[in-house]
């Protein structure tokens, strides 16, 4: 019977030869992750449900990478850090990356694949919407509450119904004006935020097999976005090669039956595309840039799971390489190896950092930052009345800090464009 590269995934977790989309299977869950802001309470309801003394399933398959309100004053955010160590402590989870010390890390999701847990044809739950991700690497991964992750906690499984599958495949040459976020973004606009719910959405082509892991990260980061409950990318050569420098554990290639079925299927052209925004307050809201050109900033952000990486700050460089920026700019890696990075990354005879420090940025050290808001002391926070153009994933009303901010969800390429004319502006101008 043909299958869907997810749902080959879904029969290999569950022992079985083929599933059905619809139906529903207990899956062997290969890593659970978590984080400061969720592990709290799933830690307390895994407590509560499988008794004070508990162990969980297998320590070696709990992910604890703490990265969402860090460097920060409030005492809120260190009472949860607190409780992360004293668990990790309790149930000797060797995974568990401390704030403070030389194990930080920095963003889940891109620290995942750093630290060599995305493995190709395996299951990944993780109680961060953005879990998704990991699709990058031919995997399944997929965001959870804190209940089910309590339950994978205590059994290593879940029951999860098998997805219909979307396919998205892009054709052509990528222009150097054009990335990743700029094809999620079409996709977005043209699905809407609920376009693909509890639906994979798998990305194939030859432009999406052209990127870098890190743009195929981004490009199944938002599949949340749409509501999608995975985003995937067959792995390949690249995939493969990225995976071996890090890890040394087994893993199992899947691809999608050339007659497997799928709820809908999208085709693009990329040498036809155009820079766009998700203009304010939906990442749906799509426009090109061109249309919204000339529209006044506040301030530009360049960082996140979604717009943080090497890749990403590699692309600003290219726009902000001896020139300056004419509104507030905040450069967050993700990590902190993308930080480390940045001093040794070169652009046409310069280190990254030089050239941002260069062009009046400001270097954040390495966390979530104001992507989720954040305590007030948050590196980038939205204020009211800011008009930000962010390389985040997500623009509702508060969602970067005021309620009464807007804020334009663009590539980095764009990003750092607008923060060199302090209104939004078409790389193309630059490049």
């Amino acid at each position: 019977m043909a299958q869907t590269i997810t749902q080959k995934i879904f029969s290999r977790a569950a022992n079985r030869k083929f599933v059905d989309p619809g139906q529903s299977v207990w899956l062997n869950v290969d890593v659970l992750l978590t984080h400061d802001v969720c592990g709290p309470p799933t830690f307390d309801i895994f407590k509560q449900e499988f008794g004070p003394n508990a162990k969980v399933w297998d320590p070696s398959k709990v992910v604890v990478l703490p990265d969402h309100y860090i460097f920060t004053a409030n005492e809120h955010a260190h009472r949860n850090i607190d409780l992360l160590r004293q668990f990790a402590a309790e149930q000797g989870l060797p995974n568990y990356y401390d704030v403070g010390t030389d194990r930080y890390r920095g963003v889940c999701h891109v620290a995942l694949a750093e630290e060599g847990f995305n493995l190709p044809g395996t299951v990944l739950f993780g109680t961060d919407s953005h879990t998704c991700t990991s699709g990058a690497f031919g995997m399944f991964g997929s965001g959870i509450g804190n209940t089910d992750a309590a339950f994978i906690l205590g059994t290593g499984k879940l029951w999860e119904k098998v997805p219909e599958s979307m396919k998205f495949t892009f054709e052509g040459q990528m222009p150097e004006y054009l990335t990743a976020k700029d094809l999620i973004l079409q996709i977005l606009g043209d699905i809407t935020t609920d376009g693909a719910t509890y639906r994979s959405m798998e990305f194939d082509g030859e432009a999406v097999y052209s990127l870098p892991i890190d743009e195929r990260m981004t490009l199944c980061n938002m599949a949340i976005e749409a509501g999608g409950m995975n985003g995937i990318i067959a792995a390949d050569a690249l995939t493969e090669a990225f995976v071996k420098a890090r890890t040394s554990k087994p893993y199992e290639i899947f691809h999608s039956d050339p007659d497997a079925q799928y709820h809908s299927m999208y085709r693009y052209n990329v040498e036809q595309m155009e820079p766009v925004v998700a203009q304010p307050h939906s990442p749906d809201n799509r426009a090109t840039v061109r249309s919204v050109a000339g529209t006044p900033i506040t301030k530009s952000y360049i960082g996140s799971c979604t717009g943080g990486k090497l890749t990403d700050f590699r692309l600003a460089a290219k726009i902000l390489k001896g020139k300056k920026v004419s509104v507030t700019t905040n450069i967050v890696p993700a990590t902190v190896l993308v930080a480390s990075q940045l001093e040794t990354e070169m652009y046409d005879g310069q280190s990254l950092r030089h050239i941002f420090e260069e062009a009046g940025c400001s270097i954040a050290l390495p966390s979530c930052a104001a992507c989720l808001g954040g305590p007030s002391d948050t590196v980038g926070r939205s204020v009211d009345n800011d008009v930000v153009v962010s390389t985040t994933n997500r623009n509702f009303p508060g969602r970067m800090g005021s309620k009464f901010a807007g804020v334009y969800l663009a590539s980095p390429l764009t990003a750092a464009a607008s923060a060199v004319t302090g209104k939004l502006t078409d790389p193309r101008d630059f490049l």
